[in-house]
């Protein structure tokens, strides 16, 4: 059953004072900030209420609300306000870019912007789309020797030099060529399986093993073509949120950021085709084991030259996730416009955040068609 409006704007209040406070919210504080129109004794049944249907929950009997990462999804998706940063803002965060548009000297930098403007450890990571191989020429140099050259959907030209201990004549690279072109081509590295290395060396007659040299350094050169480059800065800020007072959980987090674990879970390849998109994952959305106590926000930017990645932060389920989310989308689309040869975008722009794949436009107008209001 869906939230009341009432229930709404009570979750949203508990939600936002908590994020301010980092303490439990009572009935009290949230009658004392008015606007909702009804009395202290109905608020306390909503939160008994938003308690019961997993939104809050009580850490003690006596203690006030807080937010589950139910009720923050909610609060993501439905409630809260978008945020555009001021002009102030943009033109410090501009100011902040060095003239380099080094991608290496960028990325750097913009991790250590977004780390400072939201004092929570920043994420850039960028990663080419997986290659595949257009063709494959195999060029025959005498009967111990070949040249194999690759070339990759991304352009790139790959060769290597083959040295034989055994003699082969010119017919039997010129099968495999042809048996290579016909059925390694336009394929993802995981795609090439002993069972197709095993059919191509039947087909060519290859009984010496060169079909497994051939398809060994297509395997190489596709794998290498997918590496990530990643920067992390500001590990520390998390000792500086209360949820990590624990030294032990601090640590940890740290630990699995630094080691480089985070790779792996964040979801670059899931991300859509237009720049600056934001995704949020709450608490247990989070893959890593690690992350289920933490926020991740996620922003897309063109890293050019056929690259794309992702910049964000690692916090607490206790964020401001609009401002977070306005702060990155714009920090995103200015290295999309630097790596690209452009400027950083002019002031005010509006972030563009997608949750679960739904515009946020959309949904709020969806939201606006059924309830007649904005929630």
């Amino acid at each position: 059953m869906d939230l009341t409006p009432r229930k709404k704007k009570i979750l949203a209040a508990v939600i936002e004072e908590y994020i301010r406070t980092a303490e439990p919210v009572g009935s009290k504080a949230i009658a004392q900030k008015g606007g909702l129109g009804c009395s202290a004794a109905t608020i306390r049944n909503e939160l008994a209420e938003l308690v019961s249907r997993g939104y809050l929950e009580q850490p003690h009997t006596s203690a006030g609300r807080v937010p589950t990462p139910l009720g923050y999804r909610m609060y993501v998706n439905e409630l809260m306000e978008r945020q555009a940063l001021s002009e102030e803002e943009t033109a410090e965060i501009s100011g902040q870019f060095s003239g380099s548009t080094a991608p290496d000297q960028l990325m750097s930098e913009a991790g250590r912007i977004v780390s400072e403007a939201t004092s929570y450890p920043a994420l850039a990571l960028s990663a080419r789309p997986a290659a595949t191989i257009k063709r494959f020429d195999l060029i025959y140099i005498d009967a111990n020797t070949f040249i194999i050259v690759l070339l990759l959907s991304t352009d790139a030209v790959k060769n290597k030099l083959v040295h034989l201990p055994l003699s082969v004549d010119q017919e039997m690279i010129r099968k495999l060529a042809t048996v290579f072109n016909a059925h390694f081509t336009n394929i993802g590295e995981h795609e090439i399986t002993p069972a197709m290395i095993h059919a191509a060396e039947r087909a060519a007659e290859d009984n010496i093993g060169i079909t497994a040299v051939v398809a060994a350094f297509a395997i190489e050169t596709l794998t290498q073509s997918e590496e990530t480059q990643s920067w992390l800065v500001g590990e520390t800020q998390l000792l500086n949120q209360p949820e990590f007072r624990d030294p032990d959980k601090a640590h940890k987090l740290m630990r699995y950021l630094s080691d480089g674990g985070h790779l792996a879970d964040l979801p670059l390849a899931e991300m859509g085709g237009s720049d600056n998109e934001v995704r949020v994952l709450i608490g247990p959305e989070n893959v890593a084991e690690e992350l289920r106590d933490s926020s991740v926000i996620i922003a897309t930017y063109d890293a050019g030259d056929n690259m794309r990645g992702i910049i964000g932060v690692v916090g607490p389920t206790r964020m401001d996730y609009s401002k977070v989310a306005a702060k990155l989308s714009f920090i995103a689309a200015g290295l999309s416009r630097r790596l690209g040869g452009g400027s950083m975008p002019p002031p005010g722009l509006n972030n563009k955040l997608i949750i679960k794949g739904e515009d946020f436009d959309e949904q709020q107008n969806r939201e606006e068609e059924k309830d007649g209001t904005r929630a």
